[in-house]
């Protein structure tokens, strides 16, 4: 699944889009996560003011209105020239200004396109996020807060987006390799030090990966069609067997809260 990296390199890739306006909006298939209202039409005409993210959700602010874009668990979105046929699983278009078109892709349509003409942030689908791990108020002192009392383990907190926003799988488990600590830990129990030592190790996992494009595992690609790379240099994730790359010791797998978490024996405890 396109995680909080993915959405930002999608993101970056939009903001020369901004000051351009819609000129139409094709939907092929209207059957994704939630079905696409049909309001989407009301964007035609408008201008493209920002393009923001929050959480794993991209906002492209319209002027009194937003899309909401959501690349579910194998989408991508594509910026191709007017006229390129679509392809299978390509199911929206938002033609903008410029002979542009900006193109959903999803094999199985767990993503979305929504709008809303209040504030995004309001939206039922993201009221609930949690703190930005790269925003400025995302500190030692902050995780600290939110892992006190929770009996839940450290990597599961992690995940909660209702805590942290956007913070998936291979980022979690990449950002506790590098603070030392052990995903199955009890979040109670770490201590405001190491609190601090893993909100830097999970700013510097993000920075890396969004310098690297992003993890390209299946479906993602960036907004030009290029593949991301930073799977290429993960110390942990997906090595299950293979040396880690600072001791030596084989990586573990273990299934936790339903999905796959690596870890090295050696290097977090």
């Amino acid at each position: 699944m396109p995680e909080l990296p993915e959405v930002e390199v999608t993101r970056r890739a939009l903001e020369p889009l901004v000051g351009r306006r819609i000129r139409a909006v094709v939907v092929r298939e209207p059957r994704l996560r939630w079905p696409v209202p049909p309001e989407l039409a009301g964007f035609v005409g408008r201008r493209l003011r920002a393009v923001r993210r929050r959480g794993k959700y991209l906002l492209l602010d319209c002027g009194g209105a937003h899309l909401i874009l959501h690349l579910g668990m194998s989408g991508s979105l594509r910026l191709v020239r007017a006229g390129t046929p679509a392809g299978p699983h390509e199911h929206v278009d938002i033609a903008i200004a410029g002979r542009l078109v900006l193109r959903l892709r999803d094999p199985r349509r767990f993503g979305a396109v929504l709008c809303t003409g209040g504030a995004p942030e309001m939206h039922p689908l993201l009221a609930h996020l949690g703190v930005e791990p790269l925003a400025p108020e995302f500190d030692g002192a902050r995780l600290h807060a939110l892992a006190r009392g929770r009996r839940i383990s450290i990597k599961q907190l992690l995940m909660d987006a209702r805590r942290i926003a956007g913070l998936g799988n291979i980022y979690a488990s990449e950002a506790l390799f590098l603070a030392g600590i052990h995903p199955a830990r009890r979040a109670s129990s770490l201590s405001a030090a190491c609190c601090a030592r893993l909100a830097r190790a999970i700013r510097r996992t993000l920075r890396a990966a969004i310098r690297a494009g992003g993890s390209t595992l299946r479906d993602f690609v960036g907004a030009d069609g290029t593949t991301g790379c930073f799977q290429l240099h993960a110390r942990v994730y997906g090595r299950a067997g293979e040396p880690c790359r600072r001791c030596g010791a084989p990586i573990r797998r273990f299934v936790q809260g339903q999905r796959a978490s690596y870890y090295c024996p050696r290097c977090q405890r």
